[in-house]
């Protein structure tokens, strides 16, 4: 099983680790949570791993039925909200500028649908399971 360990590197920074891959996130530049806007917050990078994962996703199908992806973007837009913190409103924009897709519309967003992310977050219908341990 892949594991991934996030540990707390300085003021409100934090480390993660994932395999041979290091990424920082910082807590939101506000009163409440001390962050300092120098790197992405994990809800940040829980919707760029959303936007990515439905563009390889996208990337992979347009390549299968010949679709040009040159200058494809994918957008993500969201609203964040309190009480509880949540990100609510998302809404993706592929654009695929150079692509005539010859009535290939539906297909696409039905293989944005199955981008293991997207998937992930339809199947989560139970509270995550979380453990707390100390030194004694």
């Amino acid at each position: 099983m892949p594991t991934v360990i996030s540990k707390h590197v300085d003021d409100m920074v934090f480390e993660t680790r994932i395999g041979s891959h290091v990424i920082l996130n910082d807590v939101p530049p506000t009163p409440d949570w001390g962050g300092k806007d120098r790197h992405p917050t994990p809800p940040d990078y829980f919707i760029a791993s959303l936007a990515s994962c439905i563009a390889a996703f996208v990337e992979q199908y347009c390549n299968k039925v010949g679709i040009d992806t040159t200058g494809m973007t994918t957008e993500v837009h969201y609203e964040k909200a309190t009480k509880p913190a949540h990100l609510r409103d998302i809404k993706v924009n592929i654009s695929l500028p150079n692509s005539d897709l010859a009535g290939r519309a539906e297909a696409i967003k039905r293989v944005c649908q199955h981008c293991t992310v997207h998937e992930t977050i339809g199947q989560m219908t139970d509270h995550l399971e979380i453990t707390v341990q100390g030194a004694g």
